[in-house]
């Protein structure tokens, strides 16, 4: 069974140990600017949005990518940078529209989430559950359960 990175907004508390946790993992340093995944703050309404590769079934990246670097792996999922034939023109930055390719500026590469082959550090050390890594269909419950809650609650709120 396929499974996915669920991101629930709602749930993030806007900690950042998620970002800690991916560049440890992937860099050996504490440095959120090198992680594969981002916290998007909007302190003034208390909204935290993680922002990571959602390993799109049909990837921009690697619809643009000149020297096709980004490759599924059969195993995760994921779409993995080719280092090895990547040339850094960034293209697959530019067209990601949920801004999920990232780039150290340290190592000057494209970083991108890889799903840490299959085991997701920021989904074990995410204490609210905002990331959880899951069957796609159990995410596609979720979301299924989270809207029909909302409408309740707006049903109610308009005394229908």
């Amino acid at each position: 069974m396929e499974k996915i990175l669920f991101v629930d907004p709602e749930k993030c508390t806007g900690c950042r140990i998620c970002e800690t946790v991916c560049s440890i993992g992937h860099e050996k340093v504490a440095n959120p600017s090198r992680a594969r995944i981002h916290i998007v703050k909007w302190e003034t309404i208390g909204l935290y949005v993680p922002m990571v590769c959602q390993q799109c079934e049909s990837p921009l990246c690697e619809a643009v990518c000149p020297v096709d670097a980004p490759k599924r792996d059969p195993k995760t999922g994921a779409m993995l940078v080719d280092y090895d034939v990547c040339v850094g023109c960034r293209m697959c930055m530019i067209a990601c529209p949920l801004g999920g390719v990232g780039f150290d500026k340290k190592a000057k590469k494209v970083i991108k989430c890889d799903l840490c082959d299959g085991d997701p550090k920021c989904v074990e050390f995410c204490e609210p559950k905002a990331l959880q890594y899951v069957e796609a269909t159990t995410a596609t419950l979720v979301r299924k359960r989270g809207a029909a809650q909302r409408l309740s609650e707006l049903m109610k709120k308009l005394g229908a």
